[in-house]
């Protein structure tokens, strides 16, 4: 598993985040937050049972305004949005699987536009 040698905000914009392996993924800051891997997000299993979150409130712009990331370990970042939202903790698998999906989402999209 690789692990960031940089971890950057850019400006509430994206969070650029470049690995030992030489990969860098950008996150836009909505797409981090709407897929905060947390159990009042994505729900949580309990002894094989899945419990779905709860319905979700419409959220403000400040929602998708980062206040502070925070280490959590040598394993994940907490990010802490400046509506008060710290309850996601991103572990480096998570990132780079997300990281690995919105490359695979962009490449996707543009093989189609071919002829």
């Amino acid at each position: 598993m690789a692990s960031p040698t940089k971890i950057k905000l850019h400006k509430q914009e994206y969070l650029e985040i470049v690995w030992d392996d030489g990969k860098t993924h950008n996150f836009d800051l909505k797409f981090l937050r709407d897929e905060s891997p947390d159990a009042g997000n994505k729900g949580e299993t309990i002894l094989w049972k899945h419990y779905a979150p709860p319905p979700k409130k419409p959220l403000t712009p400040q929602a998708y305004e980062v206040e502070k990331i925070e280490m959590v370990g040598n394993y994940a970042i907490q990010i802490k949005w400046k509506d008060g939202y710290d309850f996601g903790i991103y572990s480096w698998d998570v990132l780079q699987r997300l990281g690995d999906y919105l490359e695979v989402k962009n490449n996707l999209h543009q093989d189609f536009e071919h002829e």
